[in-house]
């Protein structure tokens, strides 16, 4: 039985990783399995600590990403906190047409958020679609750094159970 449970853990850890991209997340669901396989005694506490600390840097990354590549795009602290709310109401736009909806939807969301916010802070559109294409690059950088982050994890945390 405990090999059907690795089995599936390993499955949903997979799954996870699928969400990542759409800001869901996917790192944290994976976390989970793993600290469900620490409670049960199949991964060790040395790598539950590596592989929560390694989602902990991805967390930060995303956020440093999208602020400093929005920030030398001539974006502000407006500009970062809009292309996350646009990212996320992107997701929920593009929900309707199955996984590329969201997936796009959070990208134009986050340039439309974060130049949206930036126009409303400056009222100036050419520097406004500027800082939200900023913003856009530090999601692409961000979404690229947390799918590594979710393939370490899965590999490890994956071979923690199978093995």
């Amino acid at each position: 039985m405990n090999g059907l449970l690795a089995v599936g853990a390993v499955a949903i850890m997979a799954l996870a990783l699928l969400l990542i991209p759409l800001g869901i997340p996917g790192l944290w669901i994976m976390v989970a399995v793993v600290a469900a396989g620490l409670a049960g005694g199949q991964v060790s506490l040395g790598i539950f600590l590596l592989l929560l600390g390694l989602a902990i840097a991805a967390e930060v990354a995303e956020w440093v990403s999208v602020d400093r590549l929005g920030r030398r795009y001539g974006g502000s602290a407006r500009t970062f906190w809009g292309a996350l709310l646009g990212g996320a109401i992107g997701v929920v736009v593009g929900t309707p047409v199955p996984v590329a909806g969201s997936l796009i939807g959070a990208f134009v969301g986050t340039l439309a958020g974060g130049a949206l916010a930036t126009w409303l802070e400056t009222r100036r559109v050419g520097g406004s679609l500027r800082a939200g294409w900023g913003a856009l690059l530090g999601r692409t950088v961000a979404v690229g750094v947390k799918v590594f982050a979710g393939l370490v994890i899965l590999v490890l945390g994956g071979g923690a159970f199978l093995l």
